[in-house]
């Protein structure tokens, strides 16, 4: 045989050449069994974050309930419910809950659309720095803004000092920051940029070539507003505008810090049932009946934003 040459196996004369296996003619390996019971369930992974929710908040509010329905003479009964929904003290507070809640909303939906427009529409040197402040905003305590107004308009802030220095007065004339039209004022300067949030991200997804065409028409800047960004803001404005009215239900912080003493709301009120006055029974009834309006209003605007495509 010759120095470097090959072996190899001819096939007969006459006979069918043979292929050469391939990889993928080998017989497949059987899937390994047990390989689909090591997969964890999804039940298993849900199992975790049910058993923390369920014990940082679930289960509190089980106890706030069933507290509602004790009474301090013991056993259980409708007795607390009886003497809160009874009294004249919840009856004003809800009254002042419910007018300062819708009274927030509408100022933040006006003040925030408008706000909106001019950011999103008209050109001015920092707009953009302005738009970015606003998620900042959010970020901020209502404390923060409400010790911000005292210091501005409070019994001894800046603006009452300036006018007893000019006019030599014992006191200076803003004294509204402590009624209820300062409480008013403090919750729609904090929960504004809530409406104008969603409102910014409606406005950046609008086709600019709609109000180019309706500006060469002949549209005036009122008739633009109200037939072509409007429509295309409301589901915007119906998301912002119930996210505030929920958040202004439950505001505690800005009426405690404004010092306004003839303003109770119902946050107010559980505060003053179970601290001051140690009616736990009371108190719970109070916050049941907070939670089963916000939860109320969630539905509403949950059944609204999917009629209107929020």
């Amino acid at each position: 045989m010759a120095r470097g040459a090959v072996l190899r196996s001819d096939p007969a004369p006459g006979s069918a050449p043979t292929r050469a296996a391939r990889p993928a003619d080998r017989p497949r390996q059987p899937r390994r069994q047990g390989a689909r019971s090591r997969q964890v369930p999804a039940l298993v992974w849900a199992l975790g974050p049910v058993l923390v929710l369920g014990a940082v908040f679930l289960y509190p509010l089980a106890l706030v309930v069933q507290q509602s329905f004790s009474p301090d003479s013991g056993g259980t009964s409708l007795q607390p419910y009886a003497d809160v929904f009874g009294s004249a003290a919840f009856r004003d507070a809800l009254g002042t809950t419910v007018w300062l809640a819708v009274g927030a909303t509408v100022g933040c939906l006006v003040l925030g659309f408008v706000l909106a427009l001019v950011i999103a529409f008209v050109p001015f040197p920092g707009g953009k720095a302005v738009a970015k402040f606003i998620d900042v905003f959010l970020s901020f305590p209502s404390f923060l803004i409400t010790l911000a107004l005292l210091f501005v308009y409070g019994t001894v802030g800046m603006a009452n000092g300036v006018w007893t220095d000019v006019t030599g007065a014992h006191s200076g004339p803003f004294q509204f920051l402590t009624t209820p039209w300062g409480v008013l004022l403090a919750e729609i300067t904090y929960f504004t940029p809530f409406v104008m949030r969603p409102l910014l991200a409606a406005f950046s997804q609008l086709d600019t070539a709609q109000l180019e065409v309706a500006s060469s028409l002949g549209a005036r800047p009122a008739r633009i507003v109200r037939q072509v960004i409007l429509p295309e803001a409301l589901p915007a404005l119906a998301a912002g505008g119930a996210l505030v009215l929920v958040m202004c239900l439950n505001e505690f912080g800005i009426v405690l810090f404004t010092g306004a003493k003839g303003v109770t709301t119902l946050p107010m009120l559980v505060y003053s049932k179970a601290i001051l006055e140690s009616d736990y029974p009371a108190a719970c009834v109070v916050a049941v009946v907070n939670i089963v309006i916000s939860v109320g209003l969630y539905g509403l605007y949950r059944v609204v934003s999917r009629r209107v495509g929020a």
